[in-house]
C-alpha cells in the first residue's frame, strides 16, 4: 500500500513538471509571436502598398563595412533585469527615508515647541515691552518645488523696516533692528516659530533654508544650480547654517549652495542627526549669527 502511494506521489510530480515545461515552452513561442503580430495589426493595408513602393527604391549595398559595425556589446537580459531591480531598490529606500524624515519632524517639531515654550514666552515679553508692533512676522518664502508658502518668525526689526530700502539681506550692526533684536538673532531664538511650519508641513527640521521669491528669481541668474535647492523642503537649520555664516554677498551665496546641493545628494537620517547635534552647538557659541 505504501509503494502504491509513493507512485502515486511520484506520478503527480512528473505530471505536474511536464505541465510546467509545456507552459515555458507555449510562452516562449506565444509572446513573440504575440508581438510580431501586435506590430504588424498597426500597419494597415493601405499603406502596404506605400512601404513596397518605398522598398523598391532602396539601394542594398553590397558590402558592409567592418568600421560601420559597432563593436558595443547589446545588454543581457540579467543586466537589464539588474539595473531595473537596483532602481526600484533605490527608490524605495528614498521614500522610506523621506517617510522616516517626515515622522522625525512631526515629533521633533512637538519636542521642540514643548522644550522651548518657556523661551518663546520669555521672546513674546521682551518684544512686547521693548517696540511697538506684532510679535510674530510672516514673510513668504519659497518652498519645495517653488511653491511659497509663509513662514513664521518672532519680529526682530522695525515695523515696515524695508518700507524705504525694499527686500535686502541681513546686515552687521543693522540700524533696523529692535532693541533685542540682536540677541535673538544671535541665539537663533526668532527662528523658533518656524517649529510651527514643519508640523504643518511646509519646512522640514533640516534641509536648506527658504529664501524670498525675489532673491531666487535673482540668485536663478547669477548662481549656478541655485534652483537644485528647491528639490526638499526647506528647513530651520541646515548643513550650510551649521557650516557657515549668514549671506552677505554672491560668493557667500554660491558657498551656501554648494552645501545645500551636497546635503541633497546625500541625505540620510544619521546626517540629519549630526545636523541637529550641531545646530545645538551653533546656537550656544553664536556661531555665523547676525
Amino acid at each position: 500500500m505504501k509503494t502504491i502511494c509513493n507512485n502515486n506521489i511520484n506520478a503527480k510530480k512528473i505530471a505536474l513538471g511536464v505541465l510546467l515545461l509545456g507552459f515555458i515552452t507555449v510562452g516562449a513561442i506565444v509572446l513573440p509571436a504575440t508581438q510580431v503580430l501586435a506590430n504588424v495589426g498597426y500597419v494597415k493595408p493601405s499603406d502596404a502598398r506605400v512601404y513596397i513602393e518605398q522598398a523598391k527604391k532602396v539601394e542594398i549595398p553590397q558590402q558592409i563595412s567592418k568600421s560601420a559595425q559597432t563593436k558595443a556589446p547589446e545588454p543581457t537580459t540579467f543586466a537589464l533585469l539588474g539595473s531595473g531591480f537596483i532602481g526600484m531598490l533605490l527608490t524605495f529606500l528614498r521614500r522610506t527615508y523621506l517617510f522616516i524624515k517626515r515622522i522625525f519632524d512631526i515629533a521633533g517639531s512637538l519636542i521642540g515647541i514643548v522644550l522651548t515654550a518657556p523661551i518663546m514666552l520669555l521672546a513674546v515679553l521682551l518684544i512686547k515691552f521693548t517696540s511697538k508692533g506684532p510679535i510674530l512676522y510672516t514673510q513668504v518664502r519659497v518652498g519645495k518645488d517653488g511653491k511659497n508658502f509663509r513662514m513664521y518668525k518672532f519680529r526682530t526689526m522695525k515695523v515696515d523696516a524695508e518700507k524705504e530700502t525694499g527686500p535686502v539681506w541681513a546686515q552687521r550692526n543693522d540700524h533696523r533692528l529692535i532693541r533685542v533684536g540682536g540677541l535673538m538673532r544671535k541665539m537663533r531664538i526668532d527662528e523658533l516659530p518656524q517649529f510651527f511650519n514643519v508640523l504643518i508641513g511646509n519646512m522640514s527640521l533640516i534641509g536648506p533654508r527658504p529664501e524670498r521669491p525675489t532673491f531666487v528669481e535673482q540668485l536663478k541668474n547669477q548662481v549656478q544650480n541655485y534652483e537644485h535647492r528647491l528639490a526638499v523642503k526647506p528647513g530651520i537649520t541646515g548643513l550650510a547654517q551649521v557650516r557657515h555664516r549668514y549671506d552677505e554677498t554672491i560668493e557667500d551665496v554660491k558657498k551656501k549652495v554648494k552645501y545645500d546641493i551636497f546635503y541633497i545628494k546625500n541625505m540620510n537620517f544619521w546626517h540629519d542627526v549630526a545636523i541637529a547635534f550641531r545646530t545645538i552647538a551653533v546656537v550656544f557659541t553664536g556661531f555665523g549669527a547676525r
